[in-house]
């Protein structure tokens, strides 16, 4: 099973290498950066799994690189959010 098969599973993921990129020591400027490129990669190859990708793709793809650095920084307040 992949990670991307199911949003729940996507959101622990994405979490647990957000908590690892902040133990490494990068900061939340250098993490949205990498959000922000694995987002466009992930809209530009992969195909989305469910419904919940589906929608993030496509506001990916209708929204301008400042609205998708803003994309990047919300999906990862979401994930930290869901772990609490």
């Amino acid at each position: 099973m992949s990670v991307l098969d199911n949003f729940s599973t996507w959101k622990d993921f994405l979490a647990n290498k957000i908590d690892q990129a902040k133990d490494h020591g990068m900061s939340n400027q250098s993490i949205t950066n990498v959000a922000q490129h694995v987002g466009d990669y992930l809209s530009r190859h992969v195909e989305p799994e469910n419904k919940e990708e589906r929608v993030l793709q496509e506001l990916w793809n209708a929204a301008s690189e400042e609205e998708q650095r803003a994309l990047a920084s919300t999906m990862i307040k979401l994930v930290q959010n869901s772990k609490q």
